[in-house]
């Protein structure tokens, strides 16, 4: 007989299927900046030069680096332009 005419007469029970555990996802926190108030007077003290780390970086870590400074960014721009609209938001003060 078919599966549909066991299933009719009251057949044996279908296995049992267990659920698999999901894993939590794994939370990386971001870096803590901490400004020194002494070195307040020079300006290019407390800004990190973006040129060398910036042009390392993928576009995602770009992205995830600018959320960690309020700078929300497109990642269907080129890399480029992601970079330079950090540089500006770092250096124009918009942080």
């Amino acid at each position: 007989m078919s599966r549909f005419g066991d299933l009719l007469r009251g057949g044996p029970p279908a296995p049992k299927v267990e659920a698999t555990p999901v894993p939590e996802p794994v939370v990386e926190e971001s870096p803590v900046v901490v400004e020194n108030p002494d070195e307040s007077d020079d300006i290019e003290a407390t800004k990190p030069d973006p040129e060398v780390e910036l042009k390392d970086m993928t576009k995602k870590e770009l992205e995830e680096y600018g959320r960690t400074i309020g700078v929300e960014l497109d990642r269907r721009r080129s890399k480029e332009t992601l970079i330079g609209e950090l540089r500006e938001a770092i250096y124009n003060g918009d942080l």
